[in-house]
């Protein structure tokens, strides 16, 4: 009878003392949760309560595992094993505290800075994000380690591995240069202030905005919801656009081919209405003025302004549409036209005509391309 109680007492007595602090921590959390409502970190760390729980269990099971005498011919397999379980929660938990940790500085450093200096925001957005991911990649190694030295070979293989590290790491850096090379240059972007997330780029003729950032590959949302992943490497040894740096207001180009008849001081009032009535005009400057003239047409070009990449493509489709519709309802004779005339023979030809009678001079009628 012994033999079935204890075991139960231990195993039982793990889980219901796990679930009993963990619903007192979480309890703890939720009230300190409600009374800061400044700070997000103690919603954030409840985000661990899987990870802690296990760790909790784990940790009360191992130390009381050998009073429990469950499974005697196999109690090295599960020793072991509940060594493996804690080492894997206790890292899971240690990188759920971390990020609770960073977003929260992150967050106190946005609320105060958002409003006067966006673009630092963005910088240290992008180098919280590279922080985190590498914590989690050193505490993920530091558990995988942790883990294989808790097999007897792996202790005594640990002597030669030392021994021949230098060489290991010479192949392994030949073999993986390419991914170094873009771990390095992550974290070049990252506190180089290249790029940062939320910046609008041009990259092989390709508009968006930097969507994520890791330590290999960099993710840019496209206007029409695309999404190209490079990897970081190319913004370190290639040359590209970044619309958003130092400040993202932009000056932004219209034109049209009009009539040389075009009314253009009539088209810089019109011009002036429609920036007024199109919220995305940031109301810095505007202009309007002939910058080509061809035989048949000229060129008409309008300077517009706006607060960031987004709001000057819409100013310049609304002004392009607006002076379109205003010119063929007002001035439809600035629109451009097709002019038809009669073709002039030299003097030698103007009595001749061909024998049906028809006159050699024609009207002809040219077409836009033709001019």
């Amino acid at each position: 009878m012994d033999d079935v109680l204890r075991p139960l007492i231990v195993v039982g007595g793990s889980v219901v003392l796990t679930l009993l602090i963990g619903w007192a921590t979480d309890l703890l959390l939720r009230k300190a949760d409600e009374r800061h409502h400044e700070t997000p970190l103690w919603g954030l760390l409840r985000r661990g309560r899987i990870p802690y729980q296990l760790v909790l269990f784990a940790a009360l099971l191992r130390g009381s595992y050998d009073e429990a005498e469950l499974l005697p011919d196999h109690e090295t397999a599960i020793g072991r094993t509940l060594t493996l379980v804690l080492i894997g929660s206790a890292a899971w938990l240690a990188i759920r505290i971390a990020a609770a940790v960073v977003e929260t500085t992150y967050t106190r450093y946005a609320s105060s800075h958002r409003e006067r200096d966006p673009a630092r925001v963005r910088r240290v957005r992008t180098q919280v994000t590279l922080i985190r991911r590498v914590v989690s990649a050193i505490v993920g190694v530091v558990a995988v380690a942790a883990m294989l030295l808790t097999f007897p070979a792996m202790r005594a293989a640990g002597a030669s591995l030392l021994a021949s590290a230098g060489i290991l790491g010479i192949v392994a850096g030949v073999a993986a240069q390419s991914t170094l090379g873009n771990m390095f240059a992550g974290l070049q972007i990252a506190f180089g202030d290249m790029v940062r997330i939320g910046d609008t780029v041009v990259v092989d003729g390709e508009w968006g905005t930097v969507e994520e950032i890791t330590l290999t590959f960099l993710t840019v949302h496209t206007w029409d919801e695309r999404r190209i992943t490079m990897p970081v490497s190319y913004f370190t040894s290639q040359p590209f656009e970044n619309w958003s740096r130092g400040t993202p207001q932009m000056t932004g180009t219209v034109f049209w081919h009009l009539d040389h008849s075009a009314p253009l001081d009539a088209m810089r009032d019109r011009l002036r209405d429609i920036l007024r009535e199109c919220p995305a005009w940031d109301g810095r400057a505007f202009n309007l003025t002939v910058t080509d003239s061809t035989p048949s047409t000229m060129e008409v070009r309008a300077l517009v302004t706006a607060k960031d990449a987004d709001d000057i493509w819409t100013v310049r489709v609304e002004v392009r549409e607006g002076m379109i519709r205003w010119l063929g309802e007002e001035h439809p004779y600035a629109l451009p036209r097709v002019n038809t005339a009669d073709a002039v023979l030299p003097p030698a030809r103007r009595d001749h005509r061909s024998a049906d009678g028809v006159p050699a001079a024609r009207r002809v009628h040219t077409h836009p391309r033709e001019r």
